[in-house]
C-alpha cells in the first residue's frame, strides 16, 4: 500500500488507471477512507448508492484516492489550531509528490467541502470539480456534525494517548464552528472558476437546499438531482465521464501523466 510520509503526516493512497489526473475526496465524515467508495464498514452489507471512481473511471482517468489525515490508515498530530487548511496542504503535497500540477477533483459528503477548500487555495490546479452530497449546515441539522466530530474523536482517543481533549475542541471549532459548507463561504463560490457538477444531496447532512444554493452562487456550476441508487450506476458513471471529459485540458486529454506507485520517503 502507498504510503506518502511528510514531517509528522502519513498518508495512505492509491492510484488506479492512467490518463489525466482525478483526485479522489472521499465520503464518511472524519472517517474520509477511499474504501467508502465501494462499502461503508458500519454497514458491510450495503450496497451503496453511488459509483466507485476508482473502479468505473480508471479506465479514461488515473484515479487518485486517499485516507485523509487521521483516517483509516493515515496519521497526523492534532493541535488546537487545526482546520481545514491542513488538510488541504496534505492533498497538495501529495499531489506534487506525485508530480501532479493539475487535476479534476471528486469528493463526497465532506469530500465536496475538501474539494471546495482545495479550490480556494489554488484554483489553477484544479480543472473541474464534482461535488457528490455535499454538506452544509441548515436549521435542521444543527448539532449533527458536532455529535458526528465528536464520536470520531472518542474513538480516536481510545487508540491515541497523543490526542489531548484541548486540541480536539480546536480541531472540532476550527472545522464545524462555521456554517454553510464549512469549509468556504457564500462570497467565495459567487467567484469560483472552477466548473463544478453538484450530485445533490437529500438527507440531513446532506441537504438538498445547500446543493441548489452551491449551484445557484457558483458561476459555471451544473446540478442533477436524479443520479443516485444502483439502478442509475452507469447513467451516473456517464455522466460524470462526460463532465470530466469536456474539461480535460485538451492537450494532456490523450495523454498520461507519470504517477510513482511505489512511494514512500
Amino acid at each position: 500500500m502507498p504510503t506518502f510520509i511528510r514531517d509528522d503526516v502519513k498518508i495512505q493512497y492509491d492510484v488506479h488507471g492512467s490518463g489525466y489526473p482525478l483526485t479522489l475526496f472521499s465520503p464518511g465524515g472524519m472517517n474520509s477512507i477511499r474504501e467508502n467508495w465501494r462499502v461503508l464498514p458500519t454497514q458491510p452489507n450495503r450496497r451503496l448508492p453511488w459509483i466507485d471512481p476508482r473502479t468505473a473511471l480508471s479506465d479514461v482517468f488515473q484515479v487518485i484516492s486517499m485516507d485523509q489525515r487521521n483516517a483509516g490508515d493515515s496519521f497526523a498530530s492534532i493541535s488546537a489550531s487545526d482546520g481545514w487548511a491542513n488538510f488541504t496542504r496534505d492533498q497538495m503535497a501529495l499531489l506534487d509528490h506525485l508530480g501532479v500540477s493539475q487535476s479534476h477533483l471528486m469528493g463526497g459528503c465532506i469530500g465536496s467541502s475538501f474539494c471546495l477548500a482545495f479550490i480556494r487555495a489554488a484554483p489553477s490546479r484544479v480543472t473541474a470539480a464534482v461535488l457528490q452530497n455535499p454538506i452544509g449546515l441548515t436549521p435542521e441539522n444543527t448539532g449533527h456534525f458536532l455529535r458526528m466530530f465528536d464520536e470520531w474523536a472518542v474513538h480516536l482517543r481510545s487508540r491515541r494517548s497523543d490526542v489531548d481533549e484541548s486540541a480536539l475542541s480546536g480541531l472540532r471549532h476550527n472545522l464545524f464552528g462555521g456554517e454553510f459548507v464549512f469549509s468556504v463561504d457564500r462570497a467565495f463560490l459567487r467567484e469560483c472558476p472552477v466548473p463544478i457538477l453538484i450530485l445533490a444531496g437529500d438527507d440531513t447532512f446532506h441537504p438538498k437546499a445547500i446543493s441548489e444554493e452551491i449551484a445557484s452562487l457558483a458561476p459555471r456550476a451544473e446540478i442533477v438531482f436524479e443520479w443516485a441508487g444502483s439502478e442509475r450506476y452507469a447513467q451516473t458513471r456517464d455522466l460524470v465521464y462526460r463532465f470530466l471529459q469536456a474539461h480535460t485540458p485538451k492537450a494532456r486529454s490523450m495523454s498520461t501523466t507519470r504517477i510513482d506507485r511505489s512511494s514512500q520517503f
